[in-house]
């Protein structure tokens, strides 16, 4: 069966989010702390050289996932491509100005950026266990993101993983997430956008809007889900006495599916809209109509019938 196209979203002057998911092929969880270490290493190495805005990340014993914002090529200049070439490849490679449009759509495709973070981590893998062969699984998945809450609640399912699998307590005790990053390093270098997807509340200050998204994750992770654990209720308790308040997120079912199997979740404006935009992407006689995500209020959801 033929693969299916990836739906990329081709809006000139106007970013798209997407959730990226790859699991390993290998058995079991064989990344350890080293691994760990070194696959976000090289996650931050490639967010600088391809046009992207990493929002959030997680990377765990057998997978990882990253929530991005792909930047277009017509939002990025000649010097910006070339300050980008000579990232990758050195200051001693001659850059070649008549291949100027195509490493420009390189470094803005969301393929080769993934692909690159991929090989790059497989050979350090493979090296450090002196092994060959495949490290990765079936190709990764990317679901398209709306801005605004749906970005948040998709934010916020990344960073609550180490805890749902028991791994932690606290969401920012887990060091190879985005919260991990943020509070334990005070987002170094600047790798990740200080935009946690909170439109709806105005922010003075990056301190701010780390706070108000923590107050958010954590009455999230509060929230029980059968079969995975959750932040227990004296924790949250505590955090609330230093100054939470009860919000929307109290009233969230979690969803954890929906950012993961399905090809376009966000408003249903937002889901029509793309439906028609990759309709070829989906084989059915009849129209898709998109779906509601049942607990969070204004979501949809669309599945292309291949990945069912």
């Amino acid at each position: 069966m033929p693969r299916v196209p990836r739906m990329v979203v081709t809006d000139s002057g106007q970013k798209a989010a997407y959730h990226v998911i790859s699991r390993t092929a290998l058995d079991g969880l064989p990344f350890g702390k080293v691994e760990k270490d070194e696959l976000v290493r090289i996650i931050q190495k490639y967010s600088r050289i391809y046009c992207v805005e990493v929002l959030g990340f997680a990377v765990m014993g057998n997978h990882f996932h990253l929530l991005i914002e792909m930047i277009p090529d017509d939002m990025v200049s000649d010097d910006d491509v070339r300050t980008r070439f000579r990232l990758l490849y050195g200051d001693n490679t001659e850059f070649a100005e008549a291949r100027i449009k195509e490493y420009r759509e390189r470094f803005c495709s969301l393929s080769a950026y993934v692909k690159d973070i991929k090989q790059r981590f497989s050979c350090f893998y493979n090296k450090r266990k002196n092994r060959k062969g495949t490290l990765w699984g079936e190709r990764f998945k990317s679901v398209i993101v709306e801005q605004g809450n749906t970005l948040i609640h998709c934010l916020a399912y990344i960073d609550l993983n180490a805890v749902r699998a028991g791994i932690v307590k606290r969401p920012e005790d887990y060091r190879w997430s985005s919260i991990g990053y943020h509070a334990q390093t005070d987002n170094r270098d600047g790798f990740l956008s200080s935009d946690f997807g909170m439109p709806d509340v105005a922010m003075d200050s990056t301190e701010t809007q780390l706070k108000a998204y923590r107050e958010y994750l954590y009455h999230l992770g509060a929230i029980e889900k059968r079969g995975k654990a959750s932040i227990p209720k004296n924790i949250l308790d505590a955090e609330a006495a230093q100054g939470f308040e009860i919000n929307r997120a109290r009233r969230f079912q979690y969803r954890t599916r929906y950012f993961t199997d399905s090809g376009i979740i966000g408003s249903r404006a937002f889901v029509e809209r793309y439906y028609e935009t990759f309709r070829d992407h989906f084989p059915a006689s009849r129209d898709k109509i998109p779906k509601r995500v049942r607990g969070i209020e204004g979501m949809y959801s669309l599945k292309r019938l291949v990945e069912a």
